[in-house]
């Protein structure tokens, strides 16, 4: 796959000491490493291009001279021998481990090769399957969105000063993720391999769906990480072993982001078809959840029995499950030319588009099955239940190339609508925070779930949104980091109250029923997306301290880490032996973070 001489993955550093300048010196250093980061046939080509460039200027034309320095020799030589993943400013590397031929797509020798780039499952995808004048696209867990032209926030000190120091550190960090990435993974293989969840303290494993979740959902993440016998192993046990063809009843929303979400991303990062047949197949033994009078999908499949049902208590589906599966069925139809996913997902749209019962574009937290209608109306919140509606909505808009309308008024006139009534400022620092509304009364409640809102925040105004998004977006996303750096262990609770009363003296205040944490991503990702935009080092920073502490308090020696149920008492954070598969997802937010 990759030659041995090459690194396995390579991004970006933004250094931890120095500054940027943008003197001749430094600019005449930058321009020899790139130089010298060329392939000597890239070197030679592009030494021999420039030489008849200059003969045929001085015997022809002087116009020739003029069309060269106005760019007509692209600078990003590529010898076609081998796929390069690209970040979001463009710039390429080599990718880890390669396929055997016959599971590969085939690479053609000029630019439109596999590109590739994580984002908690946010990827560059060859540009010659489906964008537009060979411009690359971004997938987000498999759903194509076509990537903005960089503005001037994000061009801004893009450079990296290469001193040793920096470097240095930037390598240790990146290190440290790939070997918590391994230690997690040592325990999910030696004591629970082809299960679904890890339970390390025990070490044992349980069973959710019976299909590998922790397997699956962390393939893209091995690709990213570089971890070449890991993800071989992996795509071996999928081939091999990952059959959906089981008398088993599944969650619709939970199968649709941890196994076709990762199956599509995967395929991208890889060109491997195993990966595409595989989510063609639970893409299509998940259909059945949408046979229902009102085209609102029951929330439970059998995905062996080809039937589906609601839950034994209730007829109703929750909001975000129902409206958070989009992306990938959109994406499915894409790729096989089958339209009746995504004809599937955007009926449950168009319907949630015109139902009543919203208040400034929010909605409540249940819709009913049966009539397609709002139920528990007059509660809204942007934790469980609700919280990647708003998401979704951003993303399907620009999925669609920022032609669907409806998609940004409705995330546009959301967003109004958590200003107008879910916003709110603590005491005694006035952290702004996204409290929950029931029945006209305000509760100062905020999910750690909601911690998704800084990084979508941010998206939409990296993609032309109001600037006032973004300032909205490093608000909330000091919040989140301060329900880590408050708590004792600094790790989040799963729900914190904010206090608003004149005279608190601490911002945060966590129940004991909400004292857990469960390893989830959203800050993480949020962190992501606010240092890749702003470029501001503090969000890489935070998101390194906050590994520490995951290592600290949740890390088992034998491999493997648990959740654990309180987060206020570092001396006994009282361990409850279970590793969601989504932990795994996250550690590549971090690796990127730290490059």
């Amino acid at each position: 796959m990759l030659p041995p001489s090459r690194r396995d993955f390579v991004s970006l550093t933004v250094s931890e000491s120095g500054s940027y300048t943008n003197s001749k010196q430094w600019r005449r250093q930058s321009c020899w490493r790139k130089w010298k980061q060329l392939s000597r046939l890239q070197r030679s080509l592009i030494l021999f291009t420039l030489m008849l460039l200059l003969v045929g200027g001085i015997t022809t034309s002087p116009t020739l001279i003029g069309h060269w320095r106005d760019g007509v020799v692209g600078e990003n030589g590529y010898d076609g021998k081998q796929p390069f993943v690209v970040n979001l400013k463009n710039e390429y590397r080599s990718i880890p481990p390669e396929l055997p031929s016959e599971n590969r797509l085939q690479t053609k020798t000029n630019a439109s090769g596999l590109l590739g780039v994580e984002n908690h499952g946010l990827h560059l995808k060859n540009a010659d399957k489906g964008s537009k004048g060979g411009k690359p696209i971004i997938s987000w867990r498999g759903a194509v969105i076509e990537e903005e032209h960089a503005s001037d926030t994000d061009t801004k000190d893009t450079e990296i000063q290469d001193d040793p120091a920096s470097l240095a550190l930037a390598e240790s960090r990146l290190e440290a993720v790939r070997e918590a990435f391994r230690h997690a993974w040592k325990g999910y293989k030696n004591f629970a391999w082809g299960h679904d969840e890890l339970k390390p303290i025990s070490k044992s494993y349980g069973e959710w769906f019976g299909l590998g979740l922790t397997l699956i959902d962390a393939l893209d993440t091995m690709w990213i990480l570089g971890l070449k016998e890991e993800f071989a192993e992996a795509r071996q046990w999928v081939a091999k072993e990952l059959s959906f063809d089981k008398n088993v009843d599944v969650n619709l929303f939970e199968s649709t982001i941890r196994i076709l979400g990762s199956l599509l991303s995967t395929y991208h990062l890889t060109g491997d078809s195993l990966f595409l047949e595989k989510a063609k197949d639970i893409g299509s033994r998940l259909m059945p959840a949408f046979n229902t009078a009102s085209k609102i999908p029951y929330s439970d499949v059998n995905i062996g029995k080809g039937t589906a049902h609601p839950p034994q208590w209730t007829s109703d589906s929750s909001v975000a499950e129902v409206t958070s599966i989009q992306l990938e069925f959109r994406e499915l139809s894409r790729l096989t030319g089958d339209p009746k996913y995504k004809l599937a997902v955007m009926e449950v749209m168009k319907q949630v588009h015109k139902l009543d019962g919203k208040q400034d574009g929010l909605v409540p937290m249940f819709i009913n099955t049966n009539n397609g209608l709002f139920t528990h109306q007059g509660m809204y919140t942007l934790g469980a239940r609700a919280d990647s509606y708003y998401e979704y909505l951003l993303k399907q808009w620009i999925q669609g190339g920022k032609t669907e309308k409806e998609f940004l008024d409705d995330y546009l006139q959301a967003v109004e609508g958590v200003k107008k009534n879910l916003l709110k400022k603590s005491t005694p620092s006035g952290l702004a925070f996204v409290g929950e509304l029931s029945h006209g009364h305000f509760s100062p409640k905020m999910d750690h779930l909601v911690c998704f809102l800084p990084g979508t925040l941010a998206l939409g105004a990296h993609y032309g949104l109001p600037a006032d998004h973004m300032e909205l977006a490093k608000q909330l996303m000091e919040t989140c980091y301060q329900m880590y750096a408050q708590m004792e262990t600094g790790l989040s609770p799963e729900i914190a109250h904010f206090n608003m009363h004149e005279g608190s003296t601490q911002d945060v205040d966590v129940k004991i029923a909400d004292r857990h944490n469960l390893l989830r991503p959203e800050t993480v990702e949020s962190l992501f997306y606010l240092y890749r935009f702003t470029k501001d080092k503090k969000y890489q920073q935070w998101g390194w301290e906050i590994l520490q502490n995951f290592n600290k308090y949740t890390r088992v020696p034998t491999g493997g880490y648990t959740s654990i149920n309180n987060v206020r008492d570092p001396a006994s954070p009282n361990p409850r032996d279970k590793m969601e598969s989504f932990f795994l997802v996250a550690h590549t937010n971090s690796h990127l973070k730290s490059r």
